[in-house]
Order: structure tokens, then C-alpha cells, then sequence
């Protein structure tokens, strides 16, 4: 039972500590739309979309209305389409059609992103796959609402460099296409090894093959909240630091198990998983880099940082698995440079770099997420940077991802804007030693021999 002191502490949260439900996430199995013909398969695909999705909003309003819980937003994942369009497109302007198709489709329905414009390659990569990833420049440069994920390797397979190399050219390619708007194209463009078939989180949301027809996945963020409790706590041991972690994520996981179950109700839709990342916002307050820095840092970045976002991983995991039985997705910790305010300072400050970034990947729940980087950097050089994150979850047994943004027209010193949750960033530095002839290699790294377990 909920008491009232629980109720209270709850709606503090909220209105003082930046608690919100950061996404629900409807995800649709596109499988029985499947057809030959390109534009029959476009028409079962919106009308899929727009009969099973017509609610989500209205539902997710209400909700918020309701229970006074801020459901930020509403979006949609889908099976990958690279899968979808196999047997219809024939050229990349092809899939850019069904791109086109998809955004239309989530116009109709009001949300703000929809997630799945995807190409599953850890292995190998289909003629189809390839025409998918070819289409991404011109597919995020129409649309507005479409966000696209690649999948390059994993613990199991290990890393497609053919896919590796192919995207680096990719991520350029989309930047230039969007030049005109600080390159935003590629913040709604990610890659992962080990992916999530159930992440509600954008740009790589996407519904896997072996989920079932539709089902709601929520995404709950509370680094305010976090950062309150360790207030509370100034200069005690790590053991009371990391109960009050625990404890804190508890509170916010079961907010979200709420909501993820009257959605689910409401639109007789099953429920999948909560998704208890800590994702933060440009709002002030609303920081990974400030719960690190009140642990004890004079600036994320400093030593002690890969350490202190261990314990705040570790905590988050261990109270989001004792608030719902269903945790999946990504679970953990964001640290994206361009949605964080305090990562944004620690950069300015001179404390933070790609290098400390990537060393801090090997304990929070995602990768190099949202880093702008000069607009002149070599497709080869984020092939390299994409190869290191990849080799990190490979070997790791964990998800890894990477989100790079090369600013066409900026450079180090500079700064890109975004807008909305997408917030700005400094442009960071990058090495730039050459990788080239490593990239150029082609073929397949080998998986790590503790992935061969049965």
C-alpha cells in the first residue's frame, strides 16, 4: 500500500526535482505488412500505424492529467525497416519512400519521434540492409519525426568493419545533408552493438522481431531526484551513498511501473518493461554530471569519475530491479554531452574529453551519446571512434552506442544548436592521428572467446 508520506514525497518530486515519465513508448510489429509491392506495403504500414497508435497520445494525456505525473513524451518504435522493405524496395530512394511514409504516419498520431528506420548488420549486411543505410542521408533530411539505428556488432557475433566503415561515411554524408540546421540529422542517428529489441529511448528505439504484436515500454528519468537524496548525504560513506541511491531509484522505477500499467490498460495494449535510465535534460538540475560532482568531484572528469558513475549504475540497476520484475531497455545511466548541462560545463571547463567519455562508456548504460565534433573530421575517424565503442560492449557483454555529430562549418571553440531536449554542445576535440588504413581492412572481428557459452 501507498501511504500519504508517500504520496507527498512523491508530488515533491515531481514539482521541485524534475521527476517525470520520460517516454511511453508504443512499439508495433510491422510483419504483417509486408508485401512486394512498394505502395501496398506503405498503405499497410500507415494504416497499421495510425488504427494501433491512435490513442497513445490521448491516453498518455490523460494519464498526466490524472494521476499529475508529467508524461513528456509519446512515441513510437517498429519493427526494423530494413526487414519491413526487403522484398518492395529496389533502390535506397525506395526505402526513403517508406521513411517518408512513417513520418506521415506519426504526424497523424501526434507523437514526436518514431523509432525502427533500422538495419540489423552485426554480422553481415543484406542487399536490402545496405540500401537501407545508403537512404539515411536523404530519409532524416526530409522527415522531421524519424530517428534511425544501425546495429554493427555484438558479444555473440562480433564487429562488422564493413558496416563500421560504411556508417562513418554515413554519419558525414547526414550531417552534410543537414548542414543547414547544425547537422541535426545525425542526433536522430545512432549505433549500437548488442542493441535492445525493447529501448523506449530515442534515436534507438526499435521493435525486435521476437517481440509480440504491440506492447507499451515506459522510460522513467529522475536525476533531479537522485541528486536531492545526495544532498541529504554530503560527506557520509559510500555505503549510506550508494542505500541512498538504491532507495531513490526504487521510488522512481515504481512511478513509472504505474504509468507503463494504466497505459497498457487504457489502450489493451501489454505491457513490456520499464526502462529505468537516468536521462537527463538542459534543464538546470536535471544533470548526470551534478549527481557525479556532489559525490565528491571538483569536475566530472576529474579521477574518480569512472568510479562514481560505477556506484550510481550499479545502485540505479539494483533499486529499479526491486520496484518492477519487467526492467529492460537500456537501464542505467545516459551521459550525453548536448542534453546535460553539467556535461556541457565539465567540456567547457577543460575537464571532460572524448577519451575520458569513452572510458566512462565501459560503465553507463549507452555510449558516446549526442558529442558534437568539427564538421572537417575524416569519415574514417568516426569509423574509428564507432570500432573502439563496438569493441567496448563486444567485449563487455554490454550495450554500447555511439551518436556523433560532425558539425559541418564548425570547429573546436564553436558551438551547435539543437533545441528542444536536444539542447546545444561545445564542439569537442578529436584526435587526429589516422585510422584509415585500419578501417580499410573490411571484414569481420572475431567475437571474444567468452561468447562462446551454451
Amino acid at each position: 500500500m501507498i501511504n500519504i508520506s508517500e504520496v507527498i514525497e512523491t508530488n515533491t518530486m515531481i514539482e521541485k526535482e524534475n521527476l517525470d515519465v520520460r517516454t511511453i513508448t508504443l512499439g508495433i510489429s510491422l510483419l504483417d505488412c509486408i508485401s512486394s509491392d512498394l505502395d501496398a506495403l506503405c498503405r499497410n504500414i500507415y494504416r497499421k500505424i495510425t488504427v494501433v497508435a491512435e490513442d497513445l497520445v490521448k491516453t498518455g494525456n490523460e494519464i498526466e492529467r490524472e494521476f499529475a505525473i508529467p508524461v513528456v513524451n509519446k512515441r513510437i518504435s517498429v519493427t526494423p525497416i530494413g526487414i519491413i522493405g526487403a522484398s518492395a524496395c529496389r533502390t535506397p530512394d525506395d526505402f526513403v519512400t517508406i521513411a517518408r511514409t512513417l513520418d506521415k504516419a506519426a504526424e497523424k498520431v501526434g507523437v514526436n519521434f518514431l523509432g525502427g528506420y533500422s538495419a540489423l548488420c552485426a554480422k553481415g549486411l543484406t542487399a536490402a540492409e545496405k540500401m537501407l543505410i545508403e537512404s539515411i542521408p536523404e530519409a532524416l533530411s526530409v522527415t522531421e519525426r524519424i530517428c534511425s539505428s544501425v546495429a554493427l556488432g555484438s558479444t555473440k557475433t562480433g564487429i562488422n568493419m564493413d558496416a563500421v566503415a560504411l556508417m562513418g561515411r554515413i554519419i558525414r554524408a547526414t550531417a552534410e545533408k543537414t548542414a543547414d540546421r547544425d547537422s541535426i540529422g545525425c542526433a536522430k542517428l545512432v549505433v549500437f552493438c548488442n542493441a535492445p529489441d525493447d529501448n523506449p529511448f530515442m534515436a534507438g528505439a526499435f521493435h525486435g522481431v521476437t517481440e509480440t504484436d504491440a506492447v507499451i515500454n515506459v522510460g522513467v528519468s529522475g536525476p533531479g531526484v537522485i541528486k536531492h537524496a545526495l544532498e541529504g548525504v554530503k560527506g557520509r560513506d559510500f555505503e549510506v551513498l550508494a542505500e541512498t541511491v538504491k532507495r531513490t531509484a526504487f521510488k522512481i522505477t515504481r512511478l513509472g511501473q504505474l504509468v507503463a500499467k494504466e497505459a497498457s490498460k487504457r489502450l489493451g495494449i501489454p505491457f513490456g518493461i520499464v526502462d529505468l535510465s537516468l536521462a537527463p535534460t538542459p534543464a538546470i538540475g536535471d544533470s548526470i554530471s551534478d549527481i557525479l560532482e556532489l559525490m565528491g568531484l571538483e569536475r566530472t572528469g576529474a579521477p574518480g569519475t569512472t568510479a562514481a558513475l560505477a556506484l550510481l549504475n550499479d545502485q540505479v540497476k539494483k533499486g529499479g530491479l526491486m520496484a518492477s520484475s519487467y526492467v529492460g531497455g537500456l537501464s542505467g545511466s545516459f551521459i550525453p554531452v548536448s542534453e546535460d548541462q553539467g556535461m556541457i560545463n565539465a567540456v567547457n571547463a577543460g575537464a571532460l574529453t572524448i577519451e575520458k567519455l569513452e572510458a566512462m562508456t565501459c560503465i553507463c548504460s549507452v555510449g558516446l551519446d549526442m558529442i558534437a565534433i568539427p564538421g572537417d573530421t575524416k569519415a574514417s575517424t568516426i569509423s574509428g571512434i564507432i570500432a573502439d565503442e563496438m569493441a567496448i560492449g563486444m567485449v563487455n557483454q554490454k550495450t554500447t552506442a555511439v551518436r556523433l555529430i560532425p558539425v559541418i562549418g564548425k570547429g573546436v571553440g564553436d558551438t551547435a544548436t539543437f533545441g528542444g531536449l536536444l539542447g546545444y554542445a561545445p564542439i569537442m576535440k578529436v584526435n587526429s592521428f589516422s585510422c584509415e588504413d585500419f578501417i580499410a581492412r573490411g571484414g569481420r572481428i572475431p567475437a571474444p572467446v567468452h561468447s562462446f557459452k551454451n
